[in-house]
């Protein structure tokens, strides 16, 4: 994956910012080596046959699962047992070791940058994963639409650059001139995933029909899409407008619980213990100040929640809870009941 997505010719600097800033003249964001991969693709393999005791089970469920305790390898394990426990492997006749290859290929895919990482997709997974469990969701939804969550999920963020949206349409990079400034780096997740699948050592659905691949196809690029915040007020209102009314078997309704399943579990960071939650908002706010800092040498408009010199982090975390994530749990909850008490203690802890 060599693409570029930066311009090479940057604007002189605005600011107090020096031209010794290590974003200045060039940026790089690191790949992750090739002995990197290879030392954590073949713990993990070593381990792949292992079983997953009954307390991790358990806790792999739960919001208060602690990431930083658990090493990379440890983690592609953990996502090769979800697609065991909720019995993907059978239904959908995944052959093991393409799982395997198709886990090892999404660790590669995943960059060195602050937050939007392959930790962070194991988060989102993970969430979603108890929450499928917690909701009854392979009953109320279906196995397929659950798959589709999860692995959706896993790739959501797939080769992230870390620096967003806003940023790749000012520097009107190549992602912003590929897809016409319109959810760019979303846009690019879907492709590296499907990328991905392309490869039949690597393609977890090849032994699907071909009217069934389609299905999951558009329901991941549903999903993925709409992990784009810019989109966030339209999906929360559209799910608000058919919550009274909310059917199962309506097959937009399902859509847009869908999206708003895979929207709750990409920031349901702050949802979590404190001692969990806190390190995540620290790596945010690193990447968050990474790409303001780079605005300012850029020349290009500073984002205002990332500005390191106007943004504390109590002031950020206040507004994104209160204008952001509530609602949107809060919605949720009138659909699946079962999260409300996890909301309100939510509201108690933060």
């Amino acid at each position: 994956m060599s693409m570029r997505f930066y311009r090479e010719g940057l604007a002189t600097p605005r600011g107090s910012i020096s031209n010794t800033h290590p974003y200045w003249k060039h940026v790089h964001y690191r790949r992750k080596v090739e002995d990197e991969v290879t030392l954590v693709c073949s713990k993990f393999r070593e381990m792949c046959d292992e079983s997953v005791t009954s307390e991790t089970r358990e806790l792999l469920q739960l919001p208060n699962f602690n990431n930083w305790e658990w090493t990379e390898w440890e983690i592609l394990h953990l996502l090769q047992h979800m697609f065991f426990e909720l019995g993907f492997i059978k239904k959908f006749d995944i052959e093991v070791e393409v799982l395997r290859n198709f886990l090892c290929s999404l660790y590669y895919s995943y960059n060195e940058v602050p937050f939007h990482n392959f930790k962070h997709a194991f988060c989102v997974t993970q969430m979603m994963y108890g929450m499928i469990w917690k909701c009854n969701l392979l009953e109320r939804l279906g196995e397929m639409d659950c798959l589709i969550l999860l692995t959706s999920c896993i790739c959501h963020d797939l080769d992230h650059p870390g620096f967003n949206n806003i940023y790749q349409i000012n520097a009107k990079t190549e992602l912003a001139l590929r897809y016409n400034d319109i959810s760019p780096l979303e846009n690019h997740h879907c492709s590296v995933a499907f990328k991905i699948l392309e490869h039949h050592e690597t393609n977890i659905f090849r032994n699907q029909s071909l009217e069934t691949y389609k299905k999951v196809r558009e329901g991941m690029i549903r999903c993925i899409l709409a992990t784009d915040m810019a989109r966030h007020n339209e999906i929360l209102q559209t799910f608000r407008d058919i919550t009274p009314e909310f059917d199962y078997t309506n097959r937009e309704h399902v859509n847009s619980l869908s999206m708003v399943l895979i929207k709750v579990a990409d920031i349901s960071n702050e949802a979590r213990p404190l001692d969990i939650a806190e390190p995540w908002l620290e790596c945010l706010m690193e990447e968050f100040f990474n790409q303001s800092d780079l605005e300012k040498l850029e020349g290009l408009p500073v984002s205002p929640f990332m500005d390191r010199e106007k943004v504390t982090k109590p002031s950020s975390q206040c507004s994104f809870i209160g204008f952001v994530l509530l609602p949107l749990f809060e919605a949720l909850g009138k659909v699946l009941v079962e999260l409300e008490m996890t909301i309100s203690n939510f509201g108690l802890e933060n």
